[in-house]
């Protein structure tokens, strides 16, 4: 598992990386053709990780629940998010980092509900939601590099 810690760990610099240099109203802009924004692919893959790996596995998410509705599969950007939510979804793509390792470590994980992804693969495991969130996140930060090409950015 550490080998996807890591990959894990370069993906979310990569998405921090992305919103550097970009300002509120950038993050918050959603361009002609897309359905969100780039502030919303973060939020997104942070909210998707503590869903695949906790939330299958029978524990309480470390997220609020309110930010698990607006950031969920299928939600859209409704309003324009403030610098203080883009903070705290910065911080939370880091420390999220650091529960999963940790809490893989100490053997937390000890049940999952199998599910069916939307890519066309089951997850039967805490090992197959580690690796497919980090496929999830990959493709995630492909569409935040569209979005900001889109943007002019």
């Amino acid at each position: 598992m550490q080998q996807q810690i890591a990959i894990l760990k370069a993906t979310r610099a990569n998405i921090l990386k992305q919103m550097e240099g970009v300002s509120l109203d950038q993050l918050n802009e959603i361009p002609a053709g897309f359905n969100n924004n780039l502030i919303w692919n973060a939020g997104h893959v942070a909210v998707t990780q503590q869903l695949l790996c906790y939330a299958m596995s029978g524990l309480a998410v470390k997220l609020p629940k309110d930010v698990i509705g607006i950031y969920r599969k299928g939600a859209k950007p409704e309003k324009e998010v403030t610098q203080a939510e883009v903070d705290q979804i910065k911080e939370w793509l880091t420390a999220s980092i650091d529960w999963l390792a940790e809490d893989l470590e100490a053997g937390i994980f000890k049940s999952y509900k199998e599910y069916a992804t939307s890519y066309g693969f089951t997850l039967t495991s805490i090992a197959d939601a580690v690796s497919f969130n980090n496929v999830h996140e990959g493709m995630h930060l492909g569409y935040m590099i569209a979005l900001k090409k889109k943007l002019g950015l």
